[in-house]
């Protein structure tokens, strides 16, 4: 996945449901829950060159978007805000990390332990909340996260190790998360891909030069069809981004909330059913405990969101 804004990015939307929103909410989090069919299609090419390339092709194409909707203006007004452009050069950083550890996983047949980062995200971000903003949780949050730390150590009992692959992801996408709350809705998400990546993009240039000096580029040398996908990375980062934009205007919080679990959930299927991964006792119970962790979350977030409708309708 790793370019899904966080559903905190999502704008309030009127209460009623609409059909394109959802569609448009399917299809974002169906797109990068197929994400890694597309990763291990572009085999032989390893995890920094798809990454720099992705940077790269992410900038080129969100420049394009911008040209063709003539929102230079816009964009140039945004340059002129230095905590903006500073904020999102942070959270350009958390993104380099986020994809680098997701295509590595993917291209190491670890797509499941992949899954399970942004299956916890939701958690870790409210761990977070706690930790970084100082926000109180109540007993019922306390309570998934509770269930979400046996999880993780009983996932590592199963790997032998701490799934860091999973934290990596949760955690980076977690501050990414955090970091982008503080420009608010002030950066629509193409601008903000596009200054993200304008940070990065020296960055990967460098590597690159260094990939090619190695002998390891694969651009262009792989077939016509693999550096048609190859060219495609900034499309294939770019469009679920707007569809989930297009979402969040037309759907309520909670079911953005609900939707984002569809990726994680693909990405799941992907990795046990197409790919084969291993999925032991201990991993069937880890995932288990995690799943009960989100639904503990989501009725917290179901009884909220009834909550404030009640205080909405009460008369004054």
């Amino acid at each position: 996945m790793s370019t899904a804004p966080t559903v905190a990015d999502a704008r309030p939307s009127p209460a009623g449901v609409s059909r394109s929103g959802l569609v448009y909410a399917v299809a974002a989090y169906g797109l990068w829950g197929f994400l890694p069919i597309y990763f291990i299609a572009l085999a032989p090419t390893g995890p920094v060159e798809i990454v720099a390339w992705r940077i790269l092709l992410s900038l080129v194409f969100c420049a394009l978007l911008i040209a063709a909707t003539r929102s230079w203006r816009a964009f140039r007004a945004l340059l002129r805000d230095r905590r903006v452009v500073l904020t999102m050069g942070a959270a350009g950083a958390l993104i380099f990390v986020n994809w680098l550890t997701y295509v590595f996983a993917t291209l190491n047949g670890q797509v499941v332990e992949a899954a399970l980062g942004y299956f916890i995200n939701p958690i870790v971000t409210v761990f977070l909340g706690v930790i970084v903003l100082r926000e109180r949780l109540n007993a019922t949050q306390w309570t998934a996260v509770g269930i979400s730390i046996v999880a993780v150590v009983v996932l590592a009992v199963g790997y032998g190790q701490l799934p860091w692959i999973a934290l990596v992801l949760a955690f980076s996408f977690g501050f990414y998360g955090l970091i982008k709350k503080r420009v608010g809705h002030r950066v629509d998400a193409v601008s903000g891909l596009t200054l993200e990546t304008a940070w990065l993009a020296p960055f990967a240039a460098v590597l690159l030069v260094v990939v090619g000096a190695t002998g390891a580029m694969t651009m262009g040398t792989a077939g016509v069809w693999h550096t048609v996908l190859l060219l495609a990375a900034g499309a294939v980062t770019a469009i679920p981004l707007l569809l989930f934009a297009a979402a969040s205007r037309r759907l309520p919080l909670t079911y953005m909330g609900f939707i984002q679990y569809f990726a994680p959930f693909i990405q799941f299927l992907v990795g046990v059913v197409v790919l084969r991964e291993p999925m032991p006792l201990e991993r069937w119970i880890g995932f288990g405990l995690v799943w009960v962790a989100l639904a503990v979350l989501t009725f917290d977030l179901l009884r909220g969101a009834r909550a404030r409708r009640a205080a909405a309708v009460e008369p004054v």
